[in-house]
């Protein structure tokens, strides 16, 4: 419970201000019957102190190991609620901007305004240059959910106590593996199911005794595309973790410097604060681009699988 790395990661509990959120329990029939397994020699005193400030998700479907770990079923992990109140945000503001201008009207007000131009950005700047032709805006509705998502998630990272779930590989997988079946199945009823696979392969004219060369080409086209799906999950997931691993050790200056002298301690809080005040600013930057880069190349792997190589 004491690795300060686990802040970051997903877990069952959301964290709080210990002074919100006080943990006192009685007697040890009171815990949570996987914490008494996972620490049997813990006292009531013990639990008490580590579990202030955890609010604790119930588990309906499923048994916990530990805090951060599942023993059986399904759990609800933190990152989960998240991912489902992005969803429901995303949802309630767009459905809202769409009955707003329903009846072809222009958007009206600044925040309508801002909407606008950015989903007239993705489907201008994003989505017709990286997919081309008069396919690209049949993709634009998936493109304009991937941004929304994606960097609605990485801002709620930004909010004290909650967490970026794009910090998690297992959920950039799912983005990724989205992306993937999307250009696919696109590819498939372009260009047919056995079609597809043959225009995998670039179309040249070698002699008979170098044919053989076009499988090991189309294995490598292969292993190419799961490869670049993987690294689209994988890059976002070392960007949002790195900078929330750095903003970490920039505030960690504070409690390593708590043994050091008075004016020592200040010092280090002072440049401390500083440092991670300017570093959260480019950690929202990071949050935009983030979004924009993961969109802009969805769109390019999927323009891939729709045209002739």
């Amino acid at each position: 419970m004491a690795d300060a790395v686990l802040h970051i990661k997903d877990g069952y509990y959301f964290e709080i201000p210990k002074v919100l959120w006080p943990c006192r329990y009685t007697s040890r029939d009171e815990v949570p019957p996987f914490l008494r397994d996972a620490h049997p020699e813990a006292s009531v005193a013990d639990f008490n102190r580590e579990l202030s400030g955890k609010v604790l998700i119930p588990q309906p479907f499923g048994t916990l190991k530990n805090l951060h770990d599942r023993a059986s079923g399904v759990c609800i992990s933190k990152f989960m609620i998240l991912e489902t109140v992005a969803a429901i945000l995303i949802l309630f503001v767009f459905k809202r901007y769409a009955e707003s201008i329903r009846d072809g009207s222009p958007p009206r007000g600044r925040f309508a305004n801002m909407l606008d131009a950015v989903l007239l950005s993705i489907r201008d700047q994003v989505a017709r240059p990286a997919i081309g032709g008069h396919d690209a805006d049949k993709f634009v509705p998936l493109l304009w959910t991937i941004f929304l998502f994606v960097l609605t998630c990485n801002l709620l990272g930004m909010i004290p106590w909650l967490g970026a779930p794009t910090s998690a590989f297992g959920a950039n997988l799912a983005l990724a593996g989205m992306v993937f079946g999307t250009g696919l199945l696109s590819g498939m009823m372009k260009f047919g199911p056995v079609g597809f696979w043959f225009n995998q392969v670039p179309h040249m004219e070698l002699p008979l005794l170098l044919r053989p060369l076009k499988l090991m080409i189309f294995a490598i086209e292969m292993l190419g595309m799961c490869i670049k799906h993987g690294v689209l999950a994988v890059r976002l997931l070392a960007n949002m973790m790195a900078g929330h691993l750095v903003l970490l050790g920039i505030l960690g200056i504070i409690t390593a410097a708590a043994s050091a002298s008075t004016w020592h301690w200040a010092l280090a809080a002072v440049v401390s604060g500083l440092g991670a005040t300017l570093f959260s600013c480019l950690e929202l930057f990071v949050a935009f681009l983030q979004a924009y880069v993961f969109t802009f190349l969805s769109a390019l792997f999927i323009g891939a699988a729709i045209h002739h190589h």
